[in-house]
């Protein structure tokens, strides 16, 4: 077994409580196992009011009520329901702004957070360039990145996204095969231990479902 790291992808969307919940234990693999995880931004589309049938509005409730309840089994994180349909595209520009910086992770938790304590707007370049500022990150070195090499870095992914037949977040990929949604990261590290990939002392945890979008 070479001691060089695999990779494994992260796809994920600012206003996802599922892709929140998947953040901190995706990347935690790099501690477990010779993987690097490589954060991808994917703009999740969804319905508006109106445009959703009965049963997608069931659905939706069912699913913040399900991530609240795997939320509190982690204790501290708040998920409040967003209030309209958010194009996220500023927010995970700024994403991959943060990474330019070494800053992603920090990033993320810090806009997972807020997004879903109904505190930051993710829609809204100057929101998020007044987030960025307060992490010590300067402001107009991102709204440069959006003007221009951020947007094409961001197409970059979609494109990505696209060839790797990307559908919701979190979705994780590993050596062309995809795991879709928080729960399944379980599944993942026994595919990651069947590679011979598990650092000393790693155990492939036990797998119980749960729901995804």
């Amino acid at each position: 077994m070479s001691d060089q790291c695999a990779e494994i992808k992260m796809y994920s969307d600012y206003k996802s409580p599922y892709a929140y919940l998947a953040f901190d234990p995706g990347f935690d693999l790099e501690q477990r196992y010779k993987v690097r995880v490589r954060w991808r931004p994917f703009q999740l589309r969804i319905k508006g009011k109106g445009e959703r049938s009965v049963y997608s509005e069931h659905k939706v409730k069912y699913s913040y009520l399900d991530a609240r309840r795997w939320a509190n089994l982690r204790g501290g994180l708040v998920i409040k329901g967003p209030l309209k349909i958010y194009d996220t595209t500023p927010a995970l520009v700024g994403g991959l702004f943060a990474e330019t910086q070494g800053r992603l992770i920090a990033y993320s938790r810090s806009v997972f957070d807020r997004f879903f304590r109904r505190e930051l707007e993710v829609d809204q370049p100057d929101a998020v360039a007044a987030h960025i500022a307060s992490m010590g990150l300067s402001e107009t070195a991102y709204r440069d990145y959006l003007a221009g090499e951020g947007m094409r870095a961001y197409g970059l992914a979609q494109e990505e996204a696209a060839s790797d037949k990307i559908f919701g977040v979190p979705i994780f990929v590993f050596s062309g095969e995809p795991f879709w949604g928080h729960d399944r990261i379980g599944l993942l590290e026994h595919r990651l231990t069947e590679a011979g990939l598990a650092l000393d002392g790693t155990r492939a945890p036990s797998v119980a479902p749960a729901a995804r979008e």
